[in-house]
């Protein structure tokens, strides 16, 4: 995931940060509860095609 686009990127539900993590290859949002996947190397920031956090996750 490129850094600069990272930077400027936000969830579409909390207009929070988001981060990624390389070992799923989703973007995922803390505030919103939210995991969004990358595909083809485009994130696909649509709350309908995101997946809800684990309790695990949202601790991380």
């Amino acid at each position: 995931m490129d850094k600069k686009l990272l930077e400027v990127l936000a969830c579409p539900v909390s207009h929070g940060q988001l981060f990624f993590h390389s070992q799923t290859n989703e973007l995922f949002c803390p505030a919103s509860g939210l995991a969004y996947p990358i595909d083809a190397g485009i994130p696909v920031l649509l709350e309908a095609q995101a997946r809800p956090l684990t309790e695990e996750e949202k601790q991380a």
